[in-house]
């Protein structure tokens, strides 16, 4: 009887333990939710690659940590905050996610925070930029590998921000753009703003807003500078090398990098000036070696603007988990992430505990023309270190 009793409740403690709870146990389930059709296709696609790519770099071809396999699940939020707010749910209370990582577009970010916060799980923003989602929206549970418009800001200011310097902004009508010109303008201590233009994402006539800052810039004293933010396709550049306005008004452009196919325009703008998150040619370190290496045995290309995030991303999941030992909980998982540094193509990441972005270099670059490439090459004009630049904490933590 003893024993019939004992096998019984084996019997039943293995039931208890269903074969799906067994393997969830030996997993941890990432969503990577991205634009994956819309305007910010590109972006979504490199940033899947490179996180793809930064797994299994980071766990050296296993897709193991602490023996534990990683399984990525691919959402597609196409561009639209409500699609990716119910996409985000669903991960975490269908999927059962440990950790989300994306969004590509600011907008569908700041609908993800609340999410976040609801299932109290983890979402790791890349490559979404708005200062908002680690500003007044931000939330605990939300960490950043990417940079936000406050890096985007002082490193252009860098390179833009001169006593006689005239700026008008031209920027997307969303949280992207207009977080990114008000950081622009906050870290704009010595040169003149005196416009602001806003067009939606999408757009592909752009002579009415450029004929308006035209009109703003033209009779202006000093060098006079259109500075762009721009996000998604069609872009703006080409519009503005037709029409030749550094040769009639003396206006010239000023922008930060882009992906490569929009960086072709800047071959019609030898020598201009800007900061950058990432070219791969311009950081040295064996990391970002190993991405460009990768991906051009992969892809016959280099890797491109939004790679290197989703592999930085990557590697900073990978870290946190050797941290935890595999451990998912989330309370753990923000303990081991508070103030952790981590290897990426950029070099070093930590995420500043008190808002959870990660601080890294950002790049004084100079555009040169080499016909050996499609694109204008930005030229690394100086590294601008994450300590040189003074980002504000804008949340209420």
């Amino acid at each position: 009887m003893h024993r019939r009793t004992l096998i019984a409740l084996a019997a039943i403690s293995t039931a208890l333990v269903s074969p799906l709870a067994l393997s969830q146990s030996k997993e941890v389930k990432i969503a990577l939710i991205a634009s994956k059709t819309g305007p910010l296709e590109a972006y979504a696609k490199q940033t899947i690659v490179g996180f793809n790519m930064g797994l299994s770099y980071a766990t050296g071809g296993s897709m193991m940590v602490a023996g534990k396999k990683i399984v990525v699940i691919e959402k597609d939020d196409q561009g639209k905050p409500d699609v990716g707010k119910s996409l985000l749910a669903a991960a975490y209370a269908d999927d059962k996610v440990d950790i989300a990582v994306g969004p590509t577009a600011s907008p569908v970010a700041l609908a993800m925070l609340p999410v976040a916060e609801e299932y109290k799980k983890i979402l790791l923003v890349e490559p979404a930029v708005a200062d908002s989602i680690t500003g007044d929206k931000w939330n605990k549970y939300i960490f950043r590998t990417g940079r936000n418009s406050s890096q985007d800001a002082a490193a252009n200011a860098a390179a833009l921000d001169q006593p006689g310097n005239v700026i008008a902004f031209l920027a997307n009508d969303n949280a992207f753009g207009r977080d990114g010109v008000k950081a622009a303008k906050d870290f704009t201590k010595k040169a003149k703003v005196v416009h602001e233009e806003y067009l939606p994402v999408g757009t592909t006539d752009f002579t009415a807003g450029l004929q308006r800052i035209i009109d703003k810039l033209k009779d202006q004293p000093g060098r006079k500078y259109i500075s762009v933010g721009w996000s998604g396709a069609p872009t703006p550049f080409s519009k503005i090398a037709d029409l030749d306005l550094k040769k009639r008004y003396g206006i010239e452009l000023a922008t930060g990098g882009n992906i490569l196919p929009a960086m072709v325009a800047y071959k019609q703008f030898p020598e201009m000036e800007g900061a950058l998150y990432y070219y791969f040619g311009i950081p040295k370190n064996p990391v970002n070696e190993a991405m460009v290496a990768e991906h051009y045995k992969q892809f016959k290309a280099p890797p491109d603007f939004f790679t290197a995030g989703g592999f930085s991303a990557a590697m900073a999941v990978v870290t946190a988990l050797k941290k935890t030992n595999g451990d998912t909980n989330t309370n753990k998982l923000i303990t081991a992430m508070e103030g952790m540094s981590f290897d990426t193509p950029k070099g070093k990441m930590t995420f500043r505990k008190e808002d959870h972005q990660a601080m890294q270099s950002m790049y004084h670059f100079k555009i040169k023309v080499d016909p050996a490439f499609a694109w204008g090459v930005p030229e690394l004009v100086r590294e601008i270190k994450a300590e040189e630049m003074n980002i504000p904490i804008r949340n209420k933590r």
